[in-house]
């Protein structure tokens, strides 16, 4: 299921729609969640293993992985 980036928690998926067409969809898993709620920014290791500090967008979707084991 997706959510907003402020229900985001480590282990999470965000998945960046393709902005033009035959643009593929990015994805990285979030490691850690920064800043207060409403102005939240991820810390995020992208498929390509490159860690970056992302500020989600309208184009950025969360998806919960199963937390529990």
């Amino acid at each position: 299921m997706a959510q907003s980036a402020q229900h985001a928690t480590a282990g999470d998926v965000v998945k960046i729609s393709g902005h033009q067409i035959g643009d593929h969809a990015r994805l990285g898993e979030v490691l850690d969640v920064l800043g207060e709620p409403g102005h939240e920014r991820l810390r995020v290791r992208w498929e390509d293993g490159r860690e970056t500090i992302f500020f989600p967008g309208s184009d950025a979707s969360i998806h919960h992985r199963d937390h529990e084991r």
